[in-house]
Parts: structure tokens; sequence; C-alpha cells
């Protein structure tokens, strides 16, 4: 597997992106292809995992202030799961926000990814939403 960490440029790129984030994120619950997008999409920095020709992970951050910034929709296709992808990703993340001066991350994880964000670096602040009526997510943070 030579998978390649990269920003989405063109518009393929982007629909390919959107299309992971869609089938992990929201079609397993009924959710129409387009609730994966939100309105502030080009005010965040996004970031793909590519292996050949299909999208394996994608990751967005978010700027909620000029110290704050928020790691949201990170997905990584189920064949690809346990290959350190995510890790990748989050480590992209955390390098852009320190490359605009950001030193607090923030994110809703849905509860099973609890462990994996804690392995870097991350910790539970409190209980936040409960997406769908049934995803528990927790905020959790990182200085970094």
């Amino acid at each position: 597997m030579s998978v390649v960490i990269k920003q989405p440029e063109s518009d393929d790129d982007f629909k390919q992106y959107f299309h992971l984030r869609w089938r992990i994120l929201r079609a397993p619950w009924g959710e129409p292809e387009g609730s994966e997008v939100d309105a502030i999409e080009n005010q965040c920095f996004h970031i793909m995992a590519v292996d050949g020709n299909n999208v394996a992970g994608v990751g967005r951050l978010q700027y909620n202030s000029a110290e704050e910034a928020q790691i949201r929709y990170m997905a990584v296709s189920e064949t690809h799961e346990g290959n350190g992808i995510g890790r990748q990703i989050v480590g992209v993340l955390e390098r852009e926000a320190l490359g605009q001066n950001i030193n607090r991350i923030v994110l809703d994880a849905r509860e099973p990814a609890v462990g994996f964000y804690q392995k870097l670096d991350y910790r539970v602040e409190k209980k936040s939403y409960l997406l769908f009526d049934e995803i528990q997510h927790y905020r959790m943070t990182k200085q970094i």
C-alpha cells in the first residue's frame, strides 16, 4: 500500500473527498449525500489520504479563533483502518495548526474513536452531543 497524503485540489479530488466523508460518517444512518458538506468548507484546511485511485482517509481543520482550531469530519475507509492513516492525517492537521500559530486543538470524537485520539495525547473534557440520537460524542482537547 502506497498512500499519499495531500490536499484536495481538483473538483474530482473534492468529489471523492466528500464522498468518503458521506459514506463513512453519514450514509450508515440514512443521511443523504450532501449532508456531509457544511457552509464553511472554503474557510477550512482539508487533507486526504490517497491509495492509487482510491481515497483512503479524510480530515478537516476548522479555525475557531486565533488560538483554537478544531478537527472535524475525520474518516478512514474500512479497507484502510489500522494502517496509521488516521494518525498521519491528524499529524498533518496539527502541523497546519502550528503553522497558523494555533496552540489548542479541539474535536468531538465519536465514542469508538476516543481511544484513538487518546493515543495521540488528546484528553476527554466532557460528553458533547448525541448525533442522530445514537452516536455519543466527547469533546477532546490537546495543547500543541
